[in-house]
């Protein structure tokens, strides 16, 4: 089932944003640190596939999502949306 993006919240990290969400994501916290931990992740492999995208946290109602510096904030929300409006 489809997530929707409630609201993205700044972190201390320029490079990283929180996505709050709009049910529980993952009990657990589940980290991702590149996009090969993340194969047989059927959405943070999706969330690894939007350009600028370097790691994945997710945990509760909310999925925090590194870039690389050189990476658009609006290019990544965009594509990080996409992907969790995606049906898992």
């Amino acid at each position: 089932m489809a997530f929707r993006v409630l609201e993205i919240q700044p972190t201390p990290n320029p490079n990283a944003a929180k996505f709050i969400l709009d049910r529980q994501i993952a009990q657990q916290p589940t980290s991702f640190l590149n996009a090969a931990s993340a194969a047989g992740h059927s959405l943070a492999s999706r969330l690894f596939a939007v350009s600028g995208v370097t790691s994945v946290l997710l945990l509760g109602d909310f999925v925090t999502v590194n870039k690389s510096p050189d990476a658009k904030w609006d290019d990544v929300v965009s594509g990080v949306q996409a992907a969790l409006r995606a049906e898992n």
